[in-house]
């Protein structure tokens, strides 16, 4: 049973154990979705070789991975008030961020040089106080215009009727030669600005972010350009694989690890064990103690929170002092996705090797939900911003799907006419 969790332990992190030989999409792992927080018709996947961008629900597809090395990426984020920005976290190669939906990428290591071939940035998490909620004259996904009215007419949305001029597209500096691979060192990248600008009324893209890494929580204040460790009180700890931040109370989060959950609540600066309930006495101490790979918190219920691990899942209702495993009539105990609805106290999806579980009543009871799934081997699991009952599902072998109707039917997303750029 060991070597089982550590075997799917290192599937699970992108680590490499045989050549992946080249398949289509169709076979091929979804790693990671990532949908845009307003337009329904934007979503992104990950997967063992490419980003991929669909603009009409999935119907098509094209390979937006240009200015990347060929990395495996393992998570990816938009920026929920300037969707444009997006960033992704690499296997061996740190952050990368687009500023323009995808289109072109940008190295952010600056901090995360000890980054080695064999590290994974697990995921990336926004701080919630630092996204800007004023309502945006557009959420659309192409760049913002310019704002070119005068200083004290920047407050006032432009008349009915009238378009500002559009932003200039920064300047392309060339491609490779037709042929010829990326290199895996960092390849020169467009001129871009460090920050995208935004009009007067717009929301400001998100400067602070976390992200989790298999060398250990890193904050940057500044976009991603910067980073900085952040480990104070997990000392023993050998990989950081999730994190999450109350919603309503910034200054907490909670850290999946390789040896259970930690809790901070003064915004990543130190962090405490919360362990007890979830790990025996005797092995608290071990860095090994249990694999920690989803954190969630219930929205409607900040002191609720969910722990994924590859063995059970594990809930809390006072803020991490305690946890109860629930969930032990799963068939499947190894949880590879974790996803909560939103919208709905207490309904939470979970998904693994046997396929889609749900639960509408907070872990007590689940129901499977599989069918039109042609494989049961899940990865990833994502509920649209805006319609939890639309769920998408990444498989490791048979491709994307979505189910319309909160996992009653799912219907295949075929990939295989995926456009590379």
């Amino acid at each position: 049973m060991r070597a089982a969790r550590l075997l799917w332990l290192l599937v699970f992190l992108g680590t490499t154990l045989t050549g992946v030989p080249g398949c289509s999409l169709q076979s091929d792992a979804i790693v990671v979705i990532a949908l845009h927080p307003k337009n329904p018709n934007i979503l992104y996947i990950a997967t063992n070789d490419y980003i991929y961008k669909s603009r009409d629900e999935g119907r098509s597809w094209e390979a937006i991975s240009h200015g990347m090395s060929h990395s495996r990426v393992i998570a990816m984020v938009i920026d929920p008030a300037y969707p444009t920005i997006v960033y992704a976290g690499t296997k061996g190669d740190a952050v990368y961020k687009s500023y323009d939906g995808g289109q072109r990428w940008v190295s952010q290591r600056t901090g995360l040089d000890d980054v080695t071939v064999t590290s994974v940035v697990n995921q990336i998490v926004f701080d919630p106080r630092d996204i800007d909620t004023r309502p945006p004259q557009a959420r659309q996904d192409a760049p913002l215009p310019v704002d070119t009215r005068p200083p004290q007419a920047s407050s006032h949305p432009p008349a009915p009727g009238t378009v500002a001029p559009a932003r200039p597209e920064p300047a392309k500096t060339g491609s490779l030669p037709a042929g010829r691979a990326p290199s895996r060192s960092h390849p020169s990248a467009p001129s871009l600005p460090r920050q995208a600008p935004v009009p007067g009324d717009a929301p400001l893209p998100v400067t602070r972010l976390f992200a989790a890494t298999t060398m250990g929580v890193f904050e940057s204040e500044d976009g991603g350009d910067t980073w900085t460790k952040r480990m104070a009180g997990m000392k023993e700890i050998l990989m950081v694989v999730t994190l999450a931040i109350d919603p309503f109370r910034p200054d907490i989060m909670y850290a999946g690890t390789s040896g259970g959950v930690y809790k901070s609540s003064d915004r990543a600066r130190t962090w405490t064990k919360v362990h007890q309930g979830m790990i025996s006495s005797d092995v608290l101490s071990s860095g090994r103690a249990l694999m920690v790979n989803t954190v969630l918190i219930d929205p409607q219920r900040p002191d609720t929170v969910y722990a994924a691990t590859l063995n059970g899942l594990y809930k809390t209702e006072d803020g991490a002092w305690s946890w109860t495993r629930t969930g032990q009539d799963l068939p499947d105990q190894m949880i590879s996705a974790l996803a909560l609805d939103p919208s709905w106290p207490g309904t939470l999806y979970v998904a693994g090797r046997q396929g889609v579980f749900k639960s509408i009543d907070g872990g007590r009871t689940w129901q499977g939900k599989n069918a039109g799934l042609a494989s049961l081997n899940v990865r990833s699991l994502a509920l649209s911003p805006e319609d939890p009952k639309t769920v998408y599902l990444g498989t490791n072998g048979s491709g994307l799907y979505r189910s319309r109707d909160g996992g009653e039917t799912w219907e295949t997303l075929p990939l295989t006419a995926a456009k590379r750029t």
